[in-house]
């Protein structure tokens, strides 16, 4: 995960299809979802995806009031239009991607 983080005015500035995912990188959830998010992200090479190393003090993770982990946001032209959290099944991912692409 990345630990430079971008600021919320940074996000909402964002044009087009954007997937942010908040997680931690000794969570097990967010392990065990990774081959899930990355090969249905294959599909979608248009999607920007972020990943952002969430915790305690981390203002990004916040602003969003994420709870549990990993967490989705599916964003467009920097508003967000749907999440996902914690147990990450592929068939809901591909149709929040493909809503995204819509």
């Amino acid at each position: 995960m990345e630990n430079l983080e971008p600021t919320r005015e940074e996000i909402n500035t964002l044009i087009g299809a954007t997937m942010l995912e908040f997680g931690a990188s000794w969570c097990g959830y967010c392990k065990a979802a990774q081959q899930t998010i990355t090969s249905e992200l294959a599909q979608f090479p248009n999607i920007r995806h972020i990943k952002i190393e969430d915790g305690k003090g981390r203002r990004l993770g916040r602003s969003f009031h994420v709870k549990l982990w990993p967490t989705l946001i599916f964003m467009k032209d920097g508003v967000e239009l749907k999440r996902l959290v914690r147990d990450i099944d592929a068939g809901e991912l591909r149709l929040a991607l493909q809503e995204l692409t819509a």
